[in-house]
This record gives C-alpha cells, sequence and structure tokens, in this order.
C-alpha cells in the first residue's frame, strides 16, 4: 500500500507543477508577492516596536533618530535607495602550443639462436641489434578568447534587515517590473556602513560589502533564450 500512496504523492506533485507552467505559459508570469525581505539574506529578522508619541510642549520625540531629524537609514526596517552604475569590461586571449617527440630503440646480440630461422620467417629479414623500436610525437594547440562587456545603470530601494555588532547595516532589496509577458528582476543584499550612507539617504554599489547584485527576467524572452534541459545535460556530461 505505501509505494501506491507515494506514488499518487507523486502524480500529483507533478501534475500540479505542470498545471503551474501551463498556467503561466498562458497569462505570462505573475508578480512576486510584497512582503519583508527575508529570503535573500539568511540573518535573524528583528522588528522594532512603534514609536511612542512626543509629549506635550517637548521639542524631542521618543524614538526619534536625531535631535536635527538625520533621515539616513540606520535602523531595521528604515529604506534607503542603492544606486547602481556597472560598467565591465574585459578582455583576454590565450594561446597554447605544446609539441613532444620521442624515440627509442633497443635489440641483443644473440635471441637463443633464432637469428637465421627468423630471417627467413620474416620477409624483411630479421636483425637481432634492432629488434625493438618505437617513435611517437604529441601535438597539441589550443586558443581562447574572452570579450565581455556588460552596462547596467539602475536604483533600486532597499530595506535594513538587520544591524550588525560593530554597526553595519545589512540590506537587500528587489525590484519587478513587468512588460506585456516579460519580468524583469532586479535584486541586491549586502553589508553597509552608515557612514558611506549620502545626506540624501542614497550609496554607490561599489560603497556595498559583500555584494549581491542580480538582474534577470522570466516570461517568453527568457525561456526562448534559455538552453534546453536536455541539450545543457548532453553539454555538461558529455566527454567529446
Amino acid at each position: 500500500m505505501r509505494p501506491i500512496t507515494v506514488a499518487a504523492l507523486s502524480l500529483s506533485a507533478l501534475s500540479l507543477a505542470a498545471c503551474s507552467t501551463a498556467i503561466e505559459a498562458v497569462k505570462g508570469p505573475e508578480l512576486a508577492p510584497i512582503g519583508y525581505p527575508a529570503a535573500l539574506v539568511p540573518v535573524e529578522q528583528a522588528y522594532l516596536p512603534e514609536p511612542t508619541s512626543a509629549s506635550a510642549n517637548s521639542l524631542w520625540r521618543t524614538g526619534a533618530r536625531s535631535f536635527f531629524g538625520d533621515q539616513r537609514a540606520r535602523r531595521v526596517g528604515d529604506i534607503l535607495t542603492v544606486s547602481i552604475d556597472i560598467n565591465d569590461r574585459a578582455q583576454t586571449q590565450n594561446t597554447t602550443q605544446r609539441n613532444r617527440t620521442n624515440s627509442a630503440s633497443g635489440g641483443v646480440t644473440n635471441f637463443f639462436g633464432l637469428e637465421n630461422s627468423l630471417g627467413r620467417a620474416f620477409p624483411g629479414g630479421f636483425d637481432a641489434a634492432n629488434m625493438i623500436g618505437t617513435e611517437g610525437a604529441v601535438n597539441a594547440n589550443g586558443s581562447g578568447s574572452v570579450n565581455r562587456s556588460e552596462r547596467v545603470n539602475l536604483t533600486v530601494a532597499a530595506v535594513v534587515t538587520a544591524v550588525m555588532p560593530n554597526g553595519n547595516l545589512v540590506i537587500q532589496g528587489r525590484q519587478e517590473v513587468r512588460t506585456n509577458r516579460e519580468v524583469r528582476e532586479l535584486t541586491v543584499a549586502g553589508i553597509v556602513r552608515p557612514e558611506d550612507i549620502s545626506s540624501a539617504n542614497t550609496i554607490r554599489h561599489s560603497q556595498i560589502a559583500e555584494a549581491r547584485i542580480s538582474y534577470g527576467g522570466r516570461g517568453d524572452i527568457s525561456r526562448m533564450q534559455a538552453t534546453p534541459a536536455a541539450q545543457s545535460l548532453v553539454e555538461r556530461f558529455s566527454p567529446f
């Protein structure tokens, strides 16, 4: 009974996955639900209580960041803007050439007294002094080149997800834009210093430590550009 149950559950899971894929193929990809980001950075989330209201005739509000109203992100849940400006170029070219030639020979002065008999048996005769001879040559030539150019210029809002003991902030942000049947996704995560955040509450991507920036998408265009799964397996495991 157990194998039948396992088979039924597996079939149900496959059916649901196929149904989800079919629905996405008809309606297009759906946007992810809005929520507090907790999946990109594996840190424990912490939520701060609501600040209490200011007392009457008081210039200081309990829970305020500073007396002069500094609006830069400093606490869990605060939002800051990340400016991403990537202009990466790389060009390399390698050429490898290898040649090797081996030659070896050997023989004996007396081969059990059978020199004459063997000379009659072989059409070319038999020379015991040059009985063994080997030659070998190996040639290998290889070349490769890389010419890459990447340009990304975007801004994305990120949320402070944790404050480290030394005061540095762990941030992460996600942005999704749907155009027709294609969803473009931009994610950013990393660690920033509060001192690097500008007065406009922005920070450059080059100032983010352990930066994880991803820009991609899903939908009809991405599916057509992707290599089929079977072809990927053949290319990965083929010995030729």
